[in-house]
Parts: C-alpha cells; sequence; structure tokens
C-alpha cells in the first residue's frame, strides 16, 4: 500500500508512475476523499471539544442556579451526542473508502524499470548456459513423461478436472529430489531459514502481501473462508505481521518448500498440454525482510541465489528485467529467470525475485526500529522462486533428454536419487 502523505505531497509523480504501468491517473480522486476524510475528522475534533466546554459550563450554570442556561447547554450537549454517534459511522465509511481506494492502487516501479506494455518490452540482462545441439527432434516434456509410462494426465483429470498431473516412480522422485536439493543448497549456503508454514491464511495475511482484495479470482478458498497459499510469499512475510521487528535482526531470510495452489484464472487456452500451468505445484520460495537501506542490494543477491539453482543443474537460462507493464502488483523492481525449454524451442518463467520496498510492510503494519532511533520505519519485502519445482522437473526432462527417450540425471541430483543416474522405460 502507498503512503498518502506521500501521494498528498507527490501527486504527479504518483499518475507518472500509474502511467507507466499502463493506468489512469487518480491523484484527484485519492486527494479528494484524504480531504473530506480530513475535514471530516476536523469537524468531529470541534465537537468534542465544544461538547466538553459545554459540560463544564452546565455545572458552572448549575452553582450558580442559572437553570435557564443549563437547560440551553444540556440540549446542545445532546445534540452534538447525537452528530457524534452518526460522524462516527461517516468516519469509518470514509476512511473504508479510502482505504479501498488505495488498497487498489500498484506499487511505485523503480526509475531503472524499463517503461512498456508486455513481456515483449522486457529486457534481457544476461544468459547462462550453452544450448544443446541435440542431433534429433527434442520432444517436450509430456511426450516423454507419458512415454515412460511415469506421467499421467488422464487419471489425474478423471479425480481433479484439467490442470494436474499425476506423477509416478523415478519421475515422482526426481521431483521430490529437486525440491530437497533446492531447499539444501538455500539453507547451506545461502543464509536461508528453512520454515515449515500452513497450506491455509485468514484473509489479513493473503491482504498483507497485495493479493487481495484485487486478486481474489486467482485464488481457491476453502468452506470456513480460509485461502490456500498461491505462494509460500503469503505465509513467510507475514510472520512478521503486525510486529515490530529490532533492526539488529534484519535482513531474515526465509524460506520454504511447499504446494502452491492457483485458480489460473484468466489463462483459458494457455498451457493446456503437460504440466507447465497447473492448479496445484511445487515451489521453493525465498522471502527477505529487510531495511529501506538494503532492499534493492537484496534483490540482486536474491536473484544470484535463484540463478545459482540453475547453474548447478546445468541448464541453460537467461535473466531479463520485466518492464512497468509486466511487473506484479506489489513490486518495484522484478527480474524474471527463463529457463530454455527444447520441446518448445524458448525460455519458459522458472523464477521471479521481487523487491516491493514498504508496500506489504505497511498493508501488515511491520516495522523496524534502528539502533538509537525512537520512531519506527516500515520493513521492506522481496520475494523470489527459488525455484518452481515442477517447472524445473520439465526442463531437466527436456534438457536431459536422450534419442531413446531415456532421461539422463543431472550430477548435483543423483545422490538425491539413491544412485539413479537414467530414467529410462521399465
Amino acid at each position: 500500500m502507498l503512503d498518502i502523505k506521500w501521494i498528498r505531497e507527490n501527486p504527479e509523480a504518483l499518475d507518472a508512475a500509474l502511467n507507466k504501468r499502463g493506468a489512469s491517473a487518480v491523484s484527484s480522486d485519492v486527494l479528494a476523499l484524504d480531504e473530506a476524510r480530513r475535514q471530516h475528522i476536523a469537524k468531529v475534533q470541534e465537537a468534542q471539544e465544544r461538547r466538553n466546554a459545554a459540560s463544564k459550563e452546565i455545572g458552572k450554570a448549575m452553582g450558580e442556579k442559572d437553570m435557564a442556561t443549563a437547560d440551553r447547554l444540556k440540549a446542545e450537549v445532546a445534540e452534538l451526542k447525537t452528530f457524534l454517534t452518526e460522524a462516527e459511522e461517516e468516519e469509518r465509511r470514509l476512511e473504508k473508502a479510502l482505504n479501498d481506494v488505495l488498497s487498489g492502487l500498484p506499487n511505485v516501479p523503480y526509475d531503472s524499470v524499463p517503461v512498456g506494455k508486455d513481456e515483449n518490452d522486457n529486457v534481457e540482462t544476461r544468459r547462462v548456459g550453452n544450448i544443446r545441439n541435440y542431433g534429433f527432434e527434442p520432444k517436450e516434456h509430456f511426450e516423454l513423461g507419458e512415454a515412460l509410462g511415469l506421467m499421467d494426465f488422464e487419471r489425474a483429470t478423471r479425480m481433479s478436472g484439467s490442470r494436474f498431473t499425476v506423477l509416478k516412480g523415478a519421475l515422482a522422485r526426481l521431483e521430490r529430489a529437486l525440491g530437497q536439493f533446492m531447499l539444501d543448497l538455500h539453507t547451506t549456503e545461502h543464509g536461508y531459514s528453512e520454515t515449515m508454514v500452513p497450506l491455509m491464511v485468514r484473509d489479513d495475511a493473503v491482504y498483507g502481501t497485495g493479493q487481495l482484495p484485487k486478486f481474489s479470482e486467482d485464488l481457491f478458498r476453502t468452506t470456513d473462508g480460509r485461502w490456500l497459499i498461491p505462494t509460500a510469499e503469503v505465509p513467510l512475510t507475514n510472520l512478521v505481521n503486525g510486529e515490530i521487528v529490532d533492526a539488529a535482526e534484519l535482513p531474515m531470510r526465509v524460506t520454504a518448500l511447499t504446494p502452491c495452489f492457483r485458480s489460473e484464472a484468466g489463462s483459458a487456452g494457455r498451457d493446456t498440454r503437460g504440466m507447465l500451468r497447473q492448479h496445484q505445484f511445487w515451489k521453493v520460495e525465498m522471502v527477505s525482510i529487510t531495511d529501506a537501506e538494503t532492499s534493492e542490494a537484496e534483490l540482486e543477491r536474491m536473484t544470484g541465489c535463484a540463478e545459482e539453482v540453475l547453474k548447478r543443474l546445468g541448464l541453460p537460462f537467461r535473466t531479463v528485467t520485466l518492464c512497468t507493464g509486466d511487473m506484479g502488483f506489489g513490486a518495484q523492481k522484478t527480474y524474471d529467470i527463463e529457463v530454455w525449454l527444447p520441446g518448445q524451442n524458448t525460455f519458459r518463467e522458472i523464477s521471479s525475485c521481487s523487491v516491493c520496498g514498504d508496500f506489504q510492510g505497511r498493508r501488515m503494519n511491520t516495522r523496524y526500529r534502528a539502533a538509537g532511533e525512537k520512531s519506527t520505519r516500515f520493513v521492506h519485502t522481496l520475494n523470489g522462486s527459488g525455484v518452481a519445482v515442477g517447472r524445473a522437473l520439465i526442463a531437466v526432462m527436456e534438457n536431459y533428454q536422450e534419442e531413446d527417450g531415456s532421461i539422463t540425471i543431472p550430477e548435483v541430483l543423483v545422490p538425491y536419487m539413491g544412485g539413479m543416474i537414467r530414467i529410462e522405460k521399465a
């Protein structure tokens, strides 16, 4: 959420930021709501002061036996009480109206973010790894998996509907191995603390990270009103919801391997074959809670941690800076890491790392107090995939496929596979 004080002082900057994101200017509407709320609060304060003064005057009039004045003042106090009772409801209405507008405003991009409309305007930052020359026509992951008898879409659809997959045998183990490898890497070498988190959260948690109220259609909700997490970013970031964190504890770096659940609203017809776009998938998530001075540098660090996963797996990839029109709602800057998929002959996203500034910290009311300071500031937050496990499985299958349809296990995963070096049809 953006700071209303900043908007008052920088309305043109807000509108310019929204324009970069392809949204309409709203500063005049926001400021009009804010002014109406502030004027109403001033009237309420004035009425409260007059009520208190009149109450004292009643006592004085009663002491002086001036009953006419006392009765007049009592009538005035009664009117003020009625006004204040009604004013409380109006104040709540104005607060809600302003908060609703602020909750729907996206974050302000860094100046370094390229301006653009969509993914076509993203800027490639670097490429790593060499694309293999296969000497045969590479197959897509679902062709490989079905031919091996280890990937079953028909049974998954029969029990759950579209966008679900059943993995069997060595492929199921390979997916598990990938998740364990990533988690071990981030916790033993990258300084993240492993965390087990709830998979269902309340409204305020999803609001805190920015999925509510704007993106509720992208989520799954339980019958008792909780939300299935779309990513472990939600519970990991909300570990500090409502707290005042000691600056000495920053940066806090946490990671988790969890299932993720997404409705994929608006993606009808996209990636319907295979397991690229699923309602349920596994992902290793990284979250950093930092101070204002180090958050931008933390983005570079986090992105490097995600890239290292692909380097260790020997997968070619490229890193791109998202343009303003393709960037997420709460982000100030985002790097997408795209892995090479030879079956599709293209790069596809496997990780997204974003810095959000104090956008989520303000929504969660999470602050930190620096040493020697009395006042507090909102924390800065970052999140990144480290990486999407299902997509890593796809990338390994396609990049390590052999002409006979078998799949070579990347060397770094062999210990996690119990020494297995190749997946072949039984």
